[in-house]
């Protein structure tokens, strides 16, 4: 049976044991998180597998974990910050992308990833940014988030950074980021597809990871109990910053 899960992936056993390993930990983060799953990922397997061929995996894992999600989703999310975030989103992609054929990317990415640690550790810090809670601060967020995608695949940062600056339960947070991952699946196929990054081999490898990633989701939404919700906010912006750092060290070196 491992020899046919090498086969079906085209991978090696050491690749496929480290990238099940982090579907694992990418799913536990979602799970409690709500969001995360590509970033922890990106950060973990970018150096095993190039991004052409991490995106539509991620994707296909992403898909899972919003389905699996989506009943509490739906039930406690703010839809108008939700439908604001995702409109403007799918604007910004192709800006992003435009961008990104006269731009340089990893100078791009290096100021995203800046901007992005600088208003979390603004946010952990307990200072507001009051512009925020405006429907121009939702809608700009929206297209800033679209915009970073298509640059450098870190949109889903950004709303996150949005949400969790909303004085607002962490119930609330967490199922508004659920049903914003959930509806940008509908657009970010569409690019998947005309860009042709969707291929057979991403589906076998996102049908092998699926199921595991799927355990690390169960065990994620466990964990997002009364006793732990507390901490919730506070993880969510650590687990920015750490996911900012790693992808800035991986510029830099």
């Amino acid at each position: 049976m491992f020899d046919s899960l090498l086969e079906l992936t085209n991978l090696p056993a050491s690749t496929l044991g480290f990238v099940a390993l982090a579907s694992l930990v990418a799913g536990l983060v979602r799970g409690f998180a709500g969001f995360g799953l590509s970033a922890v990922m990106f950060a973990s397997v970018v150096t095993l597998l190039p991004p052409v061929e991490l995106i539509p995996i991620t994707y296909i894992l992403e898909g899972l974990a919003s389905v699996v999600m989506f009943r509490g989703g739906i039930r406690d999310a703010d839809m108008k910050i939700v439908w604001g975030l995702t409109i403007f989103s799918a604007i910004g992609v192709p800006l992003g992308l435009y961008a990104t054929t006269t731009v340089d990317p990893d100078s791009s990415k290096l100021v995203a990833l800046l901007l992005v640690l600088g208003l979390t550790l603004l946010q952990l810090f307990q200072i507001r940014a009051a512009f925020l809670a405006t429907k121009p601060g939702l809608y700009a967020t929206g297209l800033a988030s679209g915009i970073a995608t298509g640059l450098a695949s870190i949109g889903g940062m950004v709303v996150a950074l949005y949400v969790l600056s909303q004085e607002t339960a962490a119930r609330q947070m967490r199922a508004s980021l659920v049903m914003y991952l959930f509806l940008t699946m509908f657009t970010s196929i569409i690019y998947l597809l005309l860009y042709e990054v969707m291929t057979m081999q991403a589906v076998w490898r996102g049908i092998v990871f699926g199921p595991i990633m799927l355990v690390g989701v169960f065990a994620g939404k466990m964990l997002f109990r009364p006793s732990l919700i507390q901490f919730y906010k506070t993880f969510c912006l650590l687990l920015l910053i750490s996911l900012c750092l790693v992808g800035l060290t991986r510029q830099i070196f």
